[in-house]
């Protein structure tokens, strides 16, 4: 998977990595400009992007979309989709998820699946959550943080968009998209975002609020 994310990228061995969350964001155009300007983007399920001659707030750019089947998609999911790499996170297939994508997934657009047992699982250890054994696992923000932290471990990481990290208590989600749901009980955000946080403290993470 590094290579295949390389191969998206603007540079072989990406410098700097933005992974976009879906948190609702005021408009910053150094934060926007911050992560366009990275040599790989990437963004999370229902994604928004900043509209031409708007106001800036999380760019424009996306090389990579992490999505899973549960996706609510927005306008920007499949725009572009031939230029995009998109990898399906699928943990819930080691208890109970189906196999079937949505109807409406384009018939000619492809996706990666995301391993379990090399990319899920090793996260889980890390954020002590029993994914083997009991239907627990990360939010796919955080497992795109995951992915681009692991597969290019010296790159400077850019995160933005990731609420927990400074809301570990909140039962709804509020996404930039418009929309609102309850956090799955399958997660424990509150261990994510110390595990996020902690990456701030090494010199190659910054968290972009």
């Amino acid at each position: 998977m590094v290579n295949l994310l390389a191969a998206y990228a603007d540079r072989p061995e990406p410098r700097s990595i933005a992974v976009v969350g879906n948190q609702p964001l005021p408009p910053d155009s150094r934060r926007a400009k911050a992560i366009d300007a990275c040599d790989l983007v990437i963004r999370v399920n229902g994604f928004v992007v900043d509209e031409p001659g708007g106001p800036e707030a999380v760019g424009s750019r996306v090389h990579v979309v992490v999505f899973n089947r549960a996706v609510r998609a927005t306008k920007h999911v499949f725009r572009d989709y031939r230029k995009r790499l998109y990898l399906l996170v699928e943990p819930g297939r080691m208890h109970w998820e189906p196999e079937d994508l949505p109807g409406w997934w384009p018939a000619d657009l492809g996706y990666v699946p995301v391993p379990n047992r090399e990319v899920v699982l090793p996260l889980s250890d890390a954020l002590g959550l029993p994914s083997r054994e009991q239907g627990l696992w990360s939010t796919t923000g955080t497992l795109a943080a995951w992915i681009a932290r692991t597969s290019f471990p010296h790159a400077n990481l850019i995160l933005s968009g990731f609420s927990f990290i400074d809301n570990p208590d909140q039962t709804h989600w509020e996404h930039a998209a418009g929309d609102s749901c309850i956090v799955g009980p399958e997660h424990q955000i509150a261990a994510e975002g110390r595990l996020l946080d902690s990456w701030t403290k090494t010199g190659e993470t910054e968290l972009l609020r």
